[in-house]
């Protein structure tokens, strides 16, 4: 285990803002599961880059957040190696890129599985882990950490379709409900980027669309840049860390003031 103590899932965690923020807790000599759904070989290359980063231990486990079967098989995991849990990160997640006026272009067998992934699969990551969230609370005397990933397209309404904004506004709520119904053995936070520099856009849009799609957010944003995964990493780790311990119920939105925009 950790010398800071630090125990955590990191669902999603093969690639993307998943990988970033493993390698960063990583960086910071955390224990870390890496949960994966599919990409398993992606999942063991974040392992190893996780492990050459310092990790106190490292555990790579498949699991599809939309089964709740699969989240407790998750949960198990660290409950057997470790017997608490101190930081539970909840990143995985799935679209469809969809034009929002566009309505008959999301089938109802689609809505269910984004919000399934999106929404279901925070909330029944947090019943899985609550037990070992609370053990880690009991024996650090400071509340245990969940951060939700959710996403500024809950808080506009716009996004990469209807029925992912809708997703992750849900995911917003949730994370108001359960900071009030879980504290103060446990926070529960939530981080909103907007753009993120990763394969997402990519594999959703094709690698014109992806640059396109990058160049104009770049040229509309305050800031001017296009916020990388280690960006909004950074702010998960803060949420995660004992640094943020007076911070629950907080839906942080890191976009490069994109929301600024009229």
């Amino acid at each position: 285990m950790s010398e800071n103590g630090l125990c955590a899932i990191v669902t999603g965690s093969a690639s993307g803002l998943g990988a970033a923020t493993a390698t960063l807790l990583a960086k910071n000599g955390a224990s870390i599961v890496i949960n994966y759904s599919n990409s398993q070989k992606e999942a063991e290359a974040t392992a190893s880059t996780c492990r050459a980063a310092g990790a106190a231990e490292v555990i790579v486990v498949q699991g599809d957040v939309s089964r709740d079967s699969d989240c407790r098989k998750i949960v198990a995991v660290a409950e057997a190696q470790w017997g608490r849990l101190d930081v539970l990160v909840n990143n995985a997640g799935t679209t469809k890129h969809m034009a929002h006026h566009k309505l008959d272009g999301l089938s109802a067998e689609e809505f269910q599985q984004i919000y399934a992934v999106n929404t279901i699969g925070p909330y029944q990551m947090i019943r899985a882990a609550r037990a070992l969230l609370e053990a880690s609370a009991k024996a650090n005397m400071r509340a245990a950490s969940v951060v939700n990933v959710s996403s500024v397209a809950g808080i506009n309404g716009l996004g990469s379709s209807v029925a992912y904004a809708a997703s992750k506004g849900a995911v917003n709520a949730m994370t108001l409900s359960l900071a009030r119904a879980l504290a103060p053995s446990i926070r529960v936070n939530a981080v909103c980027p907007g753009y993120i520099d990763t394969p997402w856009f990519t594999k959703g849009r094709g690698e014109a669309g992806a640059k396109q799609v990058r160049d104009a957010i770049v040229e509309r944003v305050p800031l001017k840049i296009a916020s990388s995964a280690n960006d909004v990493a950074q702010l998960i780790y803060f949420l995660a860390s004992p640094a943020s311990s007076n911070m629950t119920g907080e839906c942080v939105r890191v976009d490069a003031g994109m929301h600024l925009l009229s």
